[in-house]
Order: C-alpha cells, then sequence, then structure tokens
C-alpha cells in the first residue's frame, strides 16, 4: 500500500485516539454479550428453581436480577461512579464501558468512517476509476428514485403553522427537509458522474441551500429570540465538526469544504443582525435597518475591490487554499469565489422568513375565497411564475458557465422564487411531501 503524501501530526493524534475507543467499544460489546448470556442463564436457573419450590426468598430474588452479583457488590458498582470518567475509560472500567457502549460505538462509527476516507483518498489500495457521464442514465436514474419515493414514502401532514393555528403548511418544515434531500441526491449525482452539464443548476441548489441559512437560522432567532451562546456553540459544532476532523485525516485545507465555511458564514451573520439589539427586533423599522445594512456589509466586502482581502487575510490560514492548477492566485481566490456567488441570497432568505407570517395569512384568506375568484388567483401566480422561470431560464441558465456565475449572484433568487411560489400554489401540494427525500437530507 503507497501512501501519498507525509504523515501529519494531526493524522497521527486522530490515530492515537481512535484506537483506545475502537478497543474499549469491542470490549464494551464483549461485556453486554457476557452479561446478557449470564441473565439468560439465571432466568434459566430461576424457573428451575421455581419447579421445585413454591417461593424464593427476595435476597435471592435480587442476587438473581443482579446476574449473580452480591447485594455488597452491586453497592461498589454504585459507588465507582464517583471516579471521573477519564480514569474510568483509561482503566476500561466494565461499568463505565456498559454504561457508554451507545456512544463508545457511535465515536467507533465515526472513526471507520473516517479511516475509510483515508484508504480511499490517500492511499491507493483501492483503485481509481474513470467517470463517464450518460444525460439518459442520469436522467433515468434521478426518475426512477422519485418515483420510487412517490410510491413508498409520499405523506400528507396536517401540522398548524406557528403563527395562524391553521393547515397552511407554507414552508413547512417537512417540505424544506424534502427539498434539501432531492438536491443532496443531484449534488451527490452529479459529482458521481462528472455532470458538468448541470453546473448551473448545481450553482442554484447550492444558493437554495444558503437561502435556507438564511430562512430557517432567521425563523429560529426571531421567533425563539434564544441568542445564548449554548445554542449558538452548537450550531457551530454542527456546521463544523464532521468536516475539522475530515480536514485533520485527509490534511485539506477547510476551503475544500466550501459549503461549511460558507454556512458558518452566513449563520454568523444572520445571528450578528438579530442579535444586535434583539429587543428592538419586533419593530419593523429597526428590521428594515438591520437588512439593509447586512446588504451594505455585503456590497462594502464583497463588491468593492481590495477589501475582501484585506478583510480576509488575518484568516487566509484558515479560509486559504492553492489550487494546484492555479498556483499563481491568491490563496483567498478560492474563497472569494466561492461565498462571493451566493452572498446576497442568505439576506434574500431573512426577507422571506420575516414575511413569511404575513404571505400565510394571505393564502389563508385566498383559501376562504369563493371557488372562482380562489382559481383565478392560483392560475394568475401559477402562470407568472412559469413565465418568469422560462424567461430565467432562457437569459440567464442557458448561459455558459463562466457568464452565468457573473450574473448568479444578483439573479438566484429568481428560481429559487418560482420554485416556491409553484410548490406552494394548492393546499395539496403544500400538505403533501416525500418523506424519503426528507429522510436523505438528515444523512
Amino acid at each position: 500500500m503507497v501512501v501519498s503524501g507525509p504523515i501529519t501530526p494531526g493524522q497521527v493524534s486522530f490515530l492515537l485516539g481512535v484506537i483506545p475507543v475502537f478497543i474499549a467499544w469491542i470490549y464494551s460489546e464483549f461485556l453486554e454479550y457476557k452479561k446478557s448470556a449470564s441473565h439468560s442463564k439465571v432466568r434459566s436457573d430461576n424457573n428451575l428453581v421455581e419447579l421445585g419450590k413454591e417461593t424464593v426468598k427476595e435476597d435471592d430474588r435480587a442476587v438473581l436480577l443482579e446476574g449473580g452479583l452480591t447485594r455488597s457488590a452491586s453497592a461498589k458498582f454504585h459507588s465507582s461512579s464517583g471516579k471521573t470518567n477519564l480514569i474510568r475509560f483509561l482503566t476500561m472500567e466494565d461499568s463505565f464501558l456498559l454504561e457508554n457502549r451507545a456512544i463508545l460505538r457511535a465515536m467507533a462509527e465515526f472513526g471507520a468512517i473516517l479511516v475509510y476516507f483515508y484508504i480511499c483518498d490517500r492511499t491507493n489500495l483501492l483503485g481509481e476509476s474513470t467517470k463517464n457521464y450518460n444525460r439518459d442514465l442520469f436522467l433515468f436514474l434521478y426518475a426512477l428514485l422519485i418515483i420510487v419515493s412517490a410510491m413508498t414514502s409520499l405523506t400528507k401532514h396536517n401540522d398548524k403553522s406557528t403563527f395562524s393555528g391553521k393547515t397552511m403548511q407554507y414552508l413547512s418544515r417537512h417540505q424544506t427537509e424534502e427539498w434539501k434531500g432531492w438536491m443532496q441526491v443531484l449534488f451527490l449525482m452529479y459529482h458521481y458522474f462528472a455532470a458538468t452539464e448541470m453546473y448551473n443548476a448545481i450553482r442554484v441548489f447550492i444558493a437554495a441551500y444558503v437561502w435556507m441559512t438564511g430562512f430557517g437560522n432567521f425563523s429560529y432567532y426571531y421567533i425563539r429570540k434564544d441568542f445564548s451562546l449554548a445554542r449558538f456553540t452548537q450550531m457551530m459544532w454542527r456546521l463544523n465538526f464532521f468536516v475539522a476532523f475530515c480536514c485533520i485525516v485527509l490534511n485539506n485545507d477547510y476551503t475544500l469544504y466550501y459549503i461549511c465555511p460558507m454556512h458558518t458564514l452566513f449563520t454568523l451573520m444572520v445571528y450578528g443582525a438579530l442579535g444586535i439589539f434583539n429587543k428592538y427586533n419586533e419593530i419593523p423599522s429597526v428590521m428594515a435597518v438591520k437588512i439593509l445594512a447586512c446588504f451594505l456589509v455585503v456590497i462594502f466586502i464583497w463588491e468593492i475591490p481590495g477589501v475582501f482581502e484585506i478583510f480576509w487575510s488575518p484568516l487566509s490560514f484558515l479560509l486559504g487554499y492553492t489550487d494546484p492548477a492555479k498556483p499563481d492566485l491568491s490563496r483567498l481566490h478560492e474563497w472569494h469565489f466561492r461565498s462571493g456567488l451566493d452572498r446576497y441570497i442568505w439576506i434574500i432568505g431573512m426577507i422571506y422568513a420575516y414575511y413569511h407570517p404575513n404571505v400565510e395569512k394571505w393564502m389563508e384568506k385566498l383559501e376562504e375565497c369563493e371557488t372562482k375568484r380562489k382559481f383565478s388567483i392560483k392560475a394568475s401566480v401559477i402562470a407568472v411564475s412559469l413565465f418568469v422561470g422560462y424567461m430565467w431560464y432562457e437569459y440567464i441558465y442557458k448561459l455558459d458557465k463562466v457568464t452565468y456565475n457573473k450574473y448568479h449572484p444578483y439573479t438566484s433568487w429568481i428560481p429559487i422564487t418560482v420554485y416556491i411560489c409553484l410548490r406552494n400554489s394548492t393546499q395539496q401540494l403544500r400538505s403533501c411531501n416525500l418523506t424519503l427525500f426528507a429522510y436523505v437530507s438528515g444523512l
């Protein structure tokens, strides 16, 4: 087996940390098996005793239920909880390993995944293959997945709105999870088949993810008003812990996983926008000033030449990346390009979240209108959405990759809005979703 590149201190540290975890988990599984076998034997013996005797003494019953442990042993078992977890882990204490068997298993699985990544990406143990793209096969597989999902996981939800208390289901959690799921499948297929002709579509899907970052975080902070450090730290951990370990084990740059630093940045900006003077968030004029300030910050950093490099240069050790194919470019070029493509869409997500209750109320009134008026309004919304979507497709989407990227930051909100309008055009469409895709989004 040939290893590409030198072994780094981070990789050695990971290996030294994961090996004891594997050993502890395997031993905990052995202890659990031994415990289960012991309980089975005790129950069998107990049944034999009951056949010969009418009653069993309480003390004997206690011994049997504890798998043969005496009362003194049981007391000793509980008294051991006073030791620190680290010492109990290092000494491979049986009770500690049994108590934390599920955690040890999760840690071992996590370590195994990273080791597998290393074997695939940094060794020649598994051979490489050439990617082969066939549009018909690509579309057939995805269409087949949609059909299977519709046949097996089509679900109707009746959850009530947080704002109106009625089953509007406009941009509900079920809907956005489904949205993320089918896009995630397309991301994987795009990279697996090297479907370069879908580049512009993938850019839109990434913009939709960033839009959801603005929409979801704004909704949470605006409604829950939870700006605690614990919540913020938890969010940062969820966004970055897996990528951080990938960077350590594979010795990759953070920006190579650009979607994570992008989500981290825009989550931080939403948190800052709503967290500063958060007691005034209910005042519309204050919220308007905050959203305007977000636009101005983005314009100042990304639109004015030279500002981006000055602003981010202190973090170049974290966000810098040297493209082997373009070594002459600045180390911040990739971060500038990736973050710049979706620099405005997270603010659009915030705006949509802010007006979400108003749209729900309007939709509620629409559903209560007479059938003819309701049908005409919905038909008009659908017609306008289709027309706008078609114009965007003809004059923006069909552009070549380089030209499209120039327009993308200013136009990505158009297909997203069209999709939202069409997806929520009727109560039936709003209430139904494919749970298979919602499940995929959580993987």
